[in-house]
Formats: structure tokens, C-alpha cells, sequence
């Protein structure tokens, strides 16, 4: 036997092999590690991507059985061939290690809230700041990643690597990352029908292969800059100029523009939902809703820089380079602009102009455990108004209200306790311990606090109407997953997310003076958008058409407003 184990190790590592000491003799090949631990990473750390393969049909079948053999033995190669060209001396042992924590941290959140990983996925994670990081921890959280990383890691440190000359070292990394492809191709070979099949018709596996997806992901952002230049600003909109209805105007005009935060179109009552989440809008008769509204992105990281670009969804995702942003081509035209915040910011949309955090403010009511309500926004605002430039408040001002609104997983932190409706509600940031139930009372109980909120922005404009003319466009930036199919919250890549992710709510309120201003009806409205679909494409246009803005950068086509604006017929309102 010692004979057998001698000429084997010959065999593996070369003829000085059995020379070393009894420690060293313990001594594991890197290409060994390597290969367990990419049989770890495709087996135990992707739970989530065979669950999915087992839900496929046909996987009962012995041709199944093969499938999803094969597939295993495709994921783990390609965990090979990635740990083989970081399989080296010093690097080897923490290359796995955070091999294993992506993979792990990767396979709870697939697990507990059925999302897929991309690059918009990794950016808005790299985008969420502390609280909502917070909102995100749990015991489940620890223990899954506990379970998938504490056993490797200790087997893996405990475990001497054979030291091996460094040419040597190449010749077999090469000859492992060569091995690995070899096996790849002979097995997409053998289940290639099967596998181009299931990967058309079933989009969502490859982001499921873990921890692949974010090492792609990352890679994907790493590389944006080859891409897209980062460095240059483009102007945008620097021949923007007031139109004809500024001239002898007696009162400004002064739009409220709220950015919504995770809004689910189904699910405000005022869109035709069975439960009352939107008492106070829905008894209203003046607000004109588009209920076939679209997002451009499923993450505010993705959809509030594409709905302030005058790009549209499939010219912003294929850009070249950064441009300036509706709120840059507002302040260009000499209009007040002013952004306040209380989410986890604008994106980059307002740089230029400086932002109001809410973080800042202290308020035990609206504020309890340092995140507040959106209704703190409205607090102190006519003071915020008052320090802008008065020459730009004579000729008009945009405000815009970032909420906080249904950011999960945390929603039932979103409503104040006077207006939590339904009940039970989820109070747990792993949602999968609720009931599915649970979790929708508690996010529309979250939308009852944006209806509160809307209706509080709608009287406070009214009180204004005395010194300007009123607007308000309320729009969310994405939707939300509530448990369908196992899948919550947000960020699934935009073409295999489902359609709650997408639908989005848009209101439009027009003061009797603006209407007279722009020459836009809300009854017009009211109808014109009842069915009539629209996406954050007709955003930038639709705020720059109802503010008279005249520039090149505006696009009469995407104005969502133009189809109702009348030719003037008399003096404008005061």
C-alpha cells in the first residue's frame, strides 16, 4: 500500500514527491482544491438554480436526470476554470474564500426573495446605504451563510497546499483551465438540444448559476468604463429658453414633481384595486391617472437616471456617454429647481444643483428610529422655497420629493400606525417567514401613507395658489414582487422581470390656473390616459412641455400632455 501511494503521488506531483516531510506529505495539489471547491460552489452553494431545474418539465425522466447532470458538472467546470487562473501560491485560499462568499450571500437573497443577480442587481446593492442594508439583516441571513461558507473555510485553511515551482505551477493551472473548457464542451455536447432549449425558454436559469452571475456581473460593471465615458459630462439643453407663457405672466408656475418609490400600479385603489389604499385621491374628481404606465428600470439605481434623461429606455442603456439631466435643462431655462430627499438619493440627476437630505432633520413623530416618513419633507418647505434665487422663483420653480414610499423589505416601517389598515401585517424583514397575506397588508399599508402623503402635497399646493399656478406629477420608479411565483421585492433584470416590477403608478393634478396656463384639461387628460400606455420615456418631455420649456432636447412626439394642449383662445388665467 505505502508502494502504491508513493507511485501515485509520483504520478500526480512529480518524482520528489515522496521526499517531503510527513506535514508536507499531507499536502494537497492546488488543482485538487480547486476541484472541491468548485464541486461545493456547484452543488451545495446553488440550491436556488436546482431548485428551478427540478420545477423544469420532464425532470422526473431519466433524460431529465442527465440534463441536470450535466449542467451540474457545466457549472462546476466553469467554477474550475475561473478558480484556475487565480489558483496560485499567495492567492489561491483567499480566491475561494470570496469565491464563497458571493456565492453564499448570492444564494440566501436568490433563496429568501427569489431575485436573479445582473449588473443593475449589483449596482443598486452597491447604492443601498445603511438603513436599507439594515432593514436586510436577519438571523436567516447568517445562518445560510454560516452553513455554505463555514465548513469549506475550515476544511480549506486546515489543509496544507503543495508548494510547486512556479513554471510547473503554470503548466498545470493551464493544463486545468484547459480540462475544465474540454469538459464544458463535451458536456453542452452531449445535452446541447436540451440545454439551448431551456436557456431560450427559460431566461431566468443563467442568472441563477452561482457565484458565475456575480463575478460576470462585477466584471460587467468593472469593464462600463470601456464602454461608457464616465469621465465627460455632455450638455444637455443649454438653448433651453421660457416660452410665451412666461411673458407678462401674473403668477409663476410651480410644479411638485413626486418620484415615487416602489410603487405597485395594482395596487392603488385609485387604478381599479379592490381594496382602498387610496381613500383620500380616490374621493377626488380632479386627478387624471394613467393606468397603462411603465417603468424604464426594476431599481431606482437603473430607473431614476434613465426616466431624467432625454435618451428613452433603449438609448440610455446603449449610451455612450453621460449627458446633463431634465433637472440640469430646468435650471438651464432659469427656473427655481429644488430636490429634497428622503431616500437613499438622487442618482446623480441633481448634482449639479445640491439636494435637501431628510437624513438631517430630527422629528420624533415623523422620524421614529432615524428613518423618517415622507411627510417629513413637507416640513419647513415654504422656508427651503424662500432661499432659492428670488429672479428664478419670479419666473417658476420644480420641486421634487423623492420618497421613501414602499421601499422594502421593510414595509411595515413605511406607515405611521394611525394608517395601517390592514392587518395582520408583516413585521419581519425576511418575508418569507409571513404569509403572503401578511406581506401585502403591510405594503398596502404602505400605499394608504403615500395616499396621506399625496393628498398633504395636493393642500399644500393649493395653499399656494394665491402667489403661483399648481401642478403635481406623481410617478414611482419601479414596482415590487410580493411573493408571486416566490419572488420579492425588486431588480430582476428588465426582461425577464414580471410585470408588478414594471407597472407603475402615474397621477397628474392640474390646478384650475395651470390649466389655463398650459392649455391641457385634466377631463382631456382623464380620458386621453385611462388606457393610453406610457413609459418613463414620455417623462422628460411630458415636465418640459407642461413647463414651456423650449429646447432642441424636447421631443413633442413623447410630450404625454400634447395630445390635450388646445391652441390659446384668450388671456391667461391669474
Amino acid at each position: 500500500m505505502p508502494l502504491l501511494l508513493q507511485r501515485m503521488q509520483r504520478f500526480a506531483f512529480g518524482p520528489g514527491a515522496v521526499a517531503h516531510p510527513p506535514q508536507a506529505s499531507r499536502a494537497m495539489h492546488p488543482a485538487w482544491v480547486v476541484v472541491l471547491a468548485s464541486a461545493w460552489l456547484a452543488t451545495a452553494c446553488n440550491v436556488p438554480l436546482w431548485r428551478e431545474v427540478a420545477a423544469l418539465p420532464g425532470q422526473g425522466t431519466l433524460r431529465g436526470w442527465g440534463f441536470a447532470l450535466a449542467f451540474a458538472v457545466i457549472v462546476a467546470a466553469g467554477n474550475a476554470a475561473l478558480l484556475s487562473v487565480l489558483a496560485w501560491r499567495w492567492t489561491l485560499k483567499p480566491a475561494i474564500t470570496v469565491m464563497l462568499l458571493l456565492a453564499a450571500f448570492g444564494a440566501y437573497f436568490m433563496l429568501a426573495y427569489g431575485i436573479a443577480i445582473d449588473a443593475s442587481m449589483l449596482v443598486n446593492v452597491m447604492q443601498t446605504d445603511v438603513k436599507e442594508a439594515g432593514d436586510l439583516l436577519n438571523w436567516r441571513m447568517v445562518s445560510t451563510v454560516l452553513a455554505l461558507t463555514a465548513p469549506p473555510l475550515l476544511w480549506l485553511y486546515r489543509r496544507p497546499v503543495r508548494q510547486i515551482p512556479a513554471f510547473r505551477h503554470m503548466a498545470h493551472n493551464g493544463m486545468l483551465l484547459v480540462g475544465s473548457v474540454v469538459v464544458i464542451v463535451v458536456c453542452l455536447l452531449l445535452v446541447f438540444q436540451d440545454f439551448a432549449s431551456t436557456m431560450r425558454n427559460h431566461t431566468r436559469l443563467r442568472y441563477l448559476i452561482n457565484p458565475l452571475n456575480s463575478v460576470y456581473a462585477l466584471g460587467n460593471i468593472a469593464t462600463k468604463p470601456l464602454r461608457l465615458d464616465t469621465n465627460t459630462l455632455m450638455p444637455l439643453g443649454r438653448d433651453a429658453q421660457l416660452g410665451a407663457s412666461y411673458a407678462g405672466q401674473q403668477k409663476p408656475p410651480l410644479l411638485v414633481l413626486v418620484l415615487g418609490e416602489t410603487g405597485r400600479s395594482v395596487n392603488f385603489g385609485l387604478n381599479g384595486y379592490e381594496r382602498p389604499t387610496t381613500p383620500l385621491l380616490s374621493a377626488r374628481t380632479d386627478l387624471a391617472t394613467a393606468r397603462n404606465a411603465w417603468s424604464c428600470g426594476t431599481s431606482t439605481a437603473a430607473s431614476v437616471p434613465c426616466m431624467f434623461s432625454h435618451l428613452g429606455r433603449d438609448g440610455f442603456e446603449s449610451r455612450k456617454a453621460n449627458y446633463e439631466s431634465l433637472i440640469d435643462v430646468l435650471h438651464h431655462a432659469g427656473l427655481a429647481v429644488l430636490w429634497v430627499d428622503n431616500q437613499a438619493g438622487c442618482k446623480g440627476v441633481c448634482e449639479r444643483i445640491g439636494e435637501v437630505r431628510t437624513t438631517a432633520l430630527q422629528d420624533p413623530v415623523l422620524c421614529p428610529g432615524g428613518e423618517c416618513l415622507d411627510p417629513i419633507m413637507l416640513k419647513d418647505l415654504d422656508q427651503r422655497l424662500a432661499e432659492l434665487p428670488a429672479e428664478q422663483r419670479r419666473r417658476g420653480t420644480v420641486v421634487v420629493l423623492h420618497e421613501m414610499g414602499s421601499h422594502g423589505p421593510a414595509y411595515f416601517k413605511r406607515s405611521a400606525p394611525a394608517l395601517k389598515q390592514f392587518q395582520p401585517e408583516c413585521t419581519s424583514t425576511n418575508l418569507q417567514e409571513c404569509t403572503q397575506e401578511q406581506v401585502v397588508n403591510a405594503y398596502d399599508n404602505s400605499i394608504v401613507q403615500t395616499d396621506q402623503f399625496l393628498d398633504s402635497v395636493l393642500n399644500w399646493l393649493s395653499d399656494q395658489s394665491d402667489k403661483a399656478q399648481t401642478a403635481m406629477i406623481y410617478v414611482a420608479d419601479h414596482g415590487e414582487s410580493l411573493g408571486e411565483n416566490n419572488i420579492y421585492l425588486h431588480g430582476l433584470p428588465y426582461s425577464i422581470a414580471p410585470d408588478v416590477q414594471k407597472h407603475v403608478p402615474w397621477i397628474t393634478w392640474l390646478s384650475p390656473a395651470m390649466q389655463a396656463r398650459t392649455h391641457v384639461t385634466t377631463g382631456c387628460l382623464q380620458q386621453d390616459l385611462a388606457q393610453r400606455r406610457v413609459t418613463h420615456d414620455n417623462y422628460f418631455h411630458s415636465v418640459l412641455g407642461l413647463m414651456d420649456v423650449q429646447t432642441g432636447a424636447y421631443s413633442p412626439a413623447l410630450d404625454m400632455f400634447a395630445g390635450c394642449r388646445q391652441q390659446p383662445t384668450g388671456p391667461l388665467a391669474g
